[in-house]
């Protein structure tokens, strides 16, 4: 073992620096995440939080709250000297500053060698989204993935708005809808459900994305909201799109919570689980002054006993009962009976 080699973090911190310096990164832009940092060095969250947290106070990078770690606009590029030592520090040799004619030449014909296309620009924007959230996604740091500029990327894409808005009709297209489908009205509006929710699982921004004050125009995910509705009958349009709307705002609204969930684990280096049990001791000095036993009455459950999931099932049983009143109700109107007595179903698990 090299005991004069500088620790994982410090290597970390020195490359991040330097792309600092070479004009990679400029001051407002977002730098590696943690989880970026565990990937791409292969290392420990707590050493990609340790490198983010030297660089934060040497004044390169400052946490911006809702946006993450960026580059500090009060940040200065090191000498070429000094970017030479802390690239022989870290084993990488030295490295150039920024480029002349040739690189930029070079840069023009990776441009117009036709590697670009709007899907490969789509995906890349949703492996960005999905690894650091929506915030994370521009098109400078797009085309940082594709070693070209920006104005590349404007061939494809009129801007961000339009990207985003092809990345969330993309992830849409995943969806594959079950054959044969459920006949029954509740078990069509369940599995539904539970498509868009597993769709909110694999891409955790995309419910904070999607409206339902200013709807995007979205075939795909308006064609799996008229697959999930497809056998409630004896319903006005109008009712029966607030009952859609009801059904994808509970799946929405809870689903919203996990790109928070991912950008906190970011900005603070800690999964869930983590976070909970650092905030374990101050929840149990407010418990225990006893005025507040539905608290208490969890004991050592707390932890699991309400998580996304659970939400997600408890609700989601609640609005079908709640559906059920209606359409059971309409159907005795239509047929002259007295509507029958609903029973709740019990949340799963």
């Amino acid at each position: 073992m090299d005991r004069s080699a500088p620790p994982p973090y410090r290597r970390i911190a020195d490359e991040i620096r330097a792309r600092i310096t070479a004009g990679d990164l400029a001051p407002g832009d977002r730098v590696p995440s943690t989880r970026r940092i565990t990937k791409e060095w292969g290392v420990a969250m707590a050493t990609a939080t340790k490198a983010l947290t030297a660089l934060g106070q040497e004044g390169v990078v400052q946490v911006v709250p809702g946006v993450g770690t960026v580059v500090a606009e009060t940040s200065t590029a090191v000498s070429s000297k000094q970017l030479d030592e802390a690239s022989a520090q870290a084993g990488t040799g030295p490295r150039r500053v920024s480029g002349g004619a040739g690189e930029r030449k070079e840069r023009r014909a990776r441009e117009a060698d036709g590697g670009l296309s709007r899907a490969r620009i789509v995906r890349a924007g949703i492996g960005i989204a999905d690894a650091e959230g929506l915030r994370a996604v521009s098109m400078r740091r797009v085309a940082a993935g594709f070693g070209v500029s920006s104005m590349a990327l404007y061939r494809y894409v009129a801007g961000k708005d339009e990207l985003v808005l092809l990345m969330a009709d993309a992830v849409f297209a995943e969806v594959r809808v079950p054959d044969p489908a459920p006949e029954g009205w509740r078990e069509r509006m369940e599995a539904g459900a539970r498509l868009q929710w597993a769709l909110y699982r694999r891409h955790p921004w995309l419910a904070q994305y999607l409206s339902v004050s200013r709807p995007q125009p979205m075939p795909r995910a308006m064609a799996l909201i008229e697959w999930t509705m497809a056998r409630v009958e004896g319903m006005d349009p109008v009712t029966l799109l607030h009952l859609a709307l009801t059904l994808v705002n509970h799946v929405r609204g809870t689903a919203a919570s996990l790109e928070d969930d991912l950008e906190a684990e970011q900005r603070t280096g800690l999964d869930r689980r983590q976070w909970m049990a650092a905030m374990g001791p101050a929840y149990e000095r407010i418990i225990r002054s006893g005025r507040y036993p539905m608290y208490a009455g969890l004991g050592g459950n707390g932890e699991d006993a309400v998580t996304l999931d659970t939400l997600f099932e408890f609700g989601l049983a609640r609005v079908l009962d709640g559906v059920s009143v209606l359409v059971e109700g309409r159907t005795a109107l239509v047929e002259g009976r007295t509507a029958p007595a609903v029973r709740p179903r019990p949340a799963a698990g």
